[in-house]
């Protein structure tokens, strides 16, 4: 049985196959909500059920309280319908404005930032060129349907490569291959560009970026895209880590530091021995919440593992932060 989707404030209807997710029912007749993991923990897909029923077949999810589900609220990314609903939620764009493409692309470089992160660099055939916004991801396209998510960590403005900071994961079959087999002249297939984590013009309010680990993949390409615009809000960046060596651009992120209105502050959970830390220590998004009691008057960007992303946003709402405020990329593994 199919059902009808009606989104408010705009106004378009959809219909939703059987067991379809309401953002899967939305991207497929061109609508475009927005979302980021599509698992549950980010809570990009934020919104309201106005009427009818729907249901959370895998149970409730990561990033949604149950206060949350009692007053009406889902994570569409997961949610199906059990009747015709009516949804509130805001849209970001029309899907057709970013063309989403399937390309050959070959690495032009590797590079270990860190022990257990790899900097690999794609470029496009000649005759191509991807549009994107900073902060969206690419698929990479693998056998028997699989696929691996990594964030765009450049700027739109240095279009010419594709930049990934892709870190190894324990058991990993991809990333080992990555770490293992990757060199000049490998070639992939590749979906791009994806997802709905980048900076909303439409705002002024001073942006507080919030990474963890790799993380500061895809805030570094929202970083460097707003200096090339001479974008005049206040930015400041948490980026977190266990040691010094998970900080893997630390130089970068404080020669950014040296402008005016931009501010830096890196923050270890478990200092090594040998890091010489004197900065700040504990969880990042403490850090954050530390530093702005009152969130309601700031635009909140994170990205980085799915148990930040839900502490972070429990504790960035309690502060005040409107949901419509924050926007999150959540960074969870394959079971591989």
């Amino acid at each position: 049985m199919s059902y009808e989707v009606t989104v408010q404030p705009s106004g378009h209807i959809f219909e939703l196959a059987e067991n379809e997710t309401v953002l899967d029912g939305a991207l497929r007749h061109g609508i475009l909500l927005p979302y980021s993991c599509r698992g549950g923990s980010c809570g990009t897909c934020f919104g309201s059920v106005l009427s009818g029923k729907i249901n959370f077949p895998d149970g409730l999810p990561m990033g949604l309280m149950e206060s949350d589900r009692d007053a009406g609220k889902a994570l569409f990314c997961v949610a199906t319908a059990e009747s015709d609903i009516t949804i509130d939620i805001r849209e970001v764009r029309r899907i057709q404005e970013i063309e989403v493409k399937t390309l050959p692309a070959k690495v032009i470089s590797v590079k270990k930032l860190a022990p257990d992160v790899m900097e690999v660099r794609l470029a496009l055939p000649p005759t191509q060129r991807l549009q994107f916004r900073a902060g969206q991801y690419i698929d990479f396209l693998l056998r028997n349907k699989r696929r691996r998510a990594f964030s765009i960590a450049n700027a739109p403005v240095n279009d010419e490569f594709l930049e990934l900071h892709i870190r190894h994961v324990e058991g990993g079959e991809f990333t080992s291959m990555v770490f293992e087999r990757f060199h000049v002249k490998t070639l992939v297939r590749i979906e791009a560009p994806l997802g709905n984590f980048y900076i909303r013009e439409e705002s002024n309010r001073p942006l507080i970026l919030v990474a963890g680990g790799t993380g500061f993949a895809p805030l570094k390409g929202m970083i460097e895209q707003l200096r090339s615009e001479e974008d005049t809000r206040p930015i400041h960046l948490y980026w977190g880590g266990r040691a010094k060596v998970d900080l893997y651009h630390l130089e970068l992120a404080e020669s950014w530091a040296r402008e005016e209105r931009f501010e830096f502050i890196p923050v270890l959970s478990d200092k090594a021995e040998g890091d010489n830390w004197q900065g700040r220590e504990g969880y990042v998004h403490s850090a954050v919440a530390r530093d702005f009691p009152d969130l309601s008057g700031h635009d909140v960007y994170m990205a980085g593992p799915p148990p930040m992303i839900v502490a972070a946003t429990a504790a960035f709402v309690a502060q005040g932060l409107p949901r419509e405020q924050l926007f999150a990329d959540s960074f969870e593994f394959s079971d591989d």
